[in-house]
């Protein structure tokens, strides 16, 4: 399956949109697509997983290692539109206990 990214970028933040699935093939464009978006250092990242159908561990790494990236140049990484079945991936890992995560949307993003 492949994963599309869409990003809007703005003065405050950027908005950016994934769908298909996040897993050991997908995960490398991942990060080669948002690890630059990240030094940017805007001050919000929010990334929009509400097309997202499918995470695996892999996927759960890039996200951690752009939320390292993130915050060396003092920004912060939002995840907003998870579905039930990922945000419990993240509880589950621990990881929402780092990674700010919602069900909802925040920042106009969809």
């Amino acid at each position: 399956m492949n994963l599309n990214i869409n990003v809007n970028r703005s003065e405050e933040h950027i908005q950016i949109e994934l769908a298909g699935e996040i897993d050991a093939y997908t995960a490398p464009k991942l990060r080669e697509e948002l690890m630059p978006l990240a030094e940017e250092g805007k001050p919000v990242m929010i990334v929009s997983l509400k097309d997202v159908s499918y995470m695996d561990s892999t996927g759960l790494g890039a996200f951690v290692g752009l939320l390292k990236a993130v915050r060396k140049n003092e920004g912060d990484l939002k995840l907003v539109n998870l579905s039930a079945r990922l945000e419990r991936l993240f509880n589950i890992t621990g990881l929402s206990d780092i990674i700010d995560i919602s069900s909802k949307s925040e920042g106009g993003v969809r």
